[in-house]
């Protein structure tokens, strides 16, 4: 055998494992039904919201509550810091797009409880830094200058009423195990000049209560023993872990910067997405066995190469979606169905090819290498044409669109490699040092 051939064979060898491997996790995920915290970090094949289920919000963000000299970008603000808090909690393909003039939808496949997508985007985090006024410790009033705030584990404790250093100095939080009970606490970063600030207070208030209040509620009040220059803190309230999560992710992405209202809460069950799933594969494996039968039955030997082009051209796709952390939904298992057609639309033209050449008198070696160069413009011209409307399909439609189209074009670029490369090395690997008068096709 060539040395050429056996390359060409042992390339469509790691193709094929490749895909395998790297589509194994996506089938253990959904074996085991995970939810998307658990399969967050893992690269798998994702599941839009009409697939797998999730909620969808529509927001709405309260300008007139902001003076009017700073309600120009303010709905653009929020939907970066809404996006931002959602990216860095792992939803896979969030749709989050501005609505008219102060509405924000937003789309988040694989929550299946909808108060957590509402603690995620809606939770305002208002982290600030308070001196415990300690003189006021058991007055009957709250002294002028001073607030009494409630305390996380119970009673309540009486601060300054202006906050010695806010949230908006941090530059980073972060969970971490430890402390006294071995709990999760936040770890606390603060910028250059937050740093700067908060070893000023710290250096100010040696041996007094540093209160740490999160949304009006103290969480914590340490006694500051020294000067704290490194521009560290932490902050320990007996805290769950998913709790801690959802803390760091917006106190790293921001407090919105007005007032936002969930007008609408809208939750797709998993039943709906597991039924569509159903319904789209089985008409996914219908068409796939029908194209089979109907390529061996008018092909005969000949379309048994072609079956196996097009189940390889399954797995390439599923595995660079996986690659390129795409999302399947509904319009997109559509877009697989139509690839079936366009895949073994390639070989039609090939194999039609064949049939004429060896009508003409030829060889069948001959027939089959000038079939597949004479069918090769024709073919390319044809998926051409396709990606071209795919691709403004993609720059121009919305969230399931962009899905048909991104299945779509990747469909036809994995049929262009099976149907023509694969193929052909299958049959020089046949037909490899034979003498042949007649082939099957």
């Amino acid at each position: 055998m060539p040395r050429n051939l056996q390359y060409k064979i042992i390339f469509i060898l790691c193709v094929i494992g490749a895909a395998v491997y790297y589509l194994i996790p996506s089938f253990q995920t959904y074996s085991k039904k995970m939810d998307f915290y658990e399969a967050s970090g893992q690269k798998i094949l994702r599941l839009g919201l009409d697939l797998q289920g999730g909620v969808r919000l529509l927001l709405e963000v309260e300008t007139d509550k902001v003076p009017a000299e700073d309600r120009k970008d303010i709905v653009d603000r929020a939907l970066e810091i809404i996006r931002n808090r959602i990216d860095q909690f792992g939803v896979s393909e969030p749709l989050i797009v501005r609505q008219g003039e102060k509405w924000i939808v937003v789309q988040l496949p694989g929550i299946k409880d909808p108060q957590k997508a509402i603690d995620i985007v809606g939770r305002t985090a208002l982290l600030e830094f308070r001196i415990v006024d300690e003189k006021a410790a058991g007055a009957e009033t709250v002294p002028e200058g001073s607030v009494s705030l409630e305390r996380k584990s119970g009673g309540s404790i009486i601060v300054q009423s202006s906050a010695a250093l806010t949230g908006a100095a941090l530059k980073n939080a972060r969970v971490e195990i430890g402390g006294a009970y071995n709990l999760p606490y936040l770890s606390l970063e603060f910028t250059k000049e937050g740093a700067a600030d908060f070893a000023a207070i710290t250096g100010a208030n040696i041996n007094r209560q540093l209160a740490i209040v999160l949304d009006n509620v103290v969480q914590s009040a340490p006694v500051i023993r020294s000067r704290i220059p490194d521009g560290k803190a932490i902050i320990e309230g007996m805290f769950s872990m998913e709790e801690a999560k959802y803390l760091a992710i917006v106190l790293r992405a921001g407090a919105l910067p007005a007032p936002v209202k969930i007008i609408e809460n809208r939750t797709i069950g998993p039943s709906l997405g597991s039924d569509s799933i159903k319904k789209g594969t089985l008409a996914a494996v219908i068409g796939f066995f029908a194209v089979c039968i109907f390529m061996l039955i008018y092909y005969k030997k000949a379309g048994m190469l072609a079956d196996i082009a097009l189940l390889m051209n399954f797995l390439i796709i599923a595995a660079v979606m996986v690659l390129a952390g795409a999302t399947l939904t509904l319009p997109g298992i559509a877009g697989l169905v139509l690839t079936i057609g366009m895949a073994v639309d390639a070989n039609v033209l090939i194999f039609s090819r064949i049939r004429e050449e060896i009508a003409d008198g030829k060889t069948p070696l001959v027939a089959i290498d000038s079939g597949y160069e004479k069918a090769f413009s024709t073919i390319l011209d044809a998926n051409i044409t396709t990606l071209i409307a795919a691709a403004f399909l993609f720059q121009f439609g919305s969230g399931p669109i962009k899905g048909f189209a991104v299945t779509l074009s990747l469909g036809i670029m994995a049929s262009m490699f099976t149907a023509i490369f694969v193929t052909h090395t299958l049959w020089d690997a046949i037909l490899f040092g034979k003498t042949i008068e007649k082939v099957s096709i």
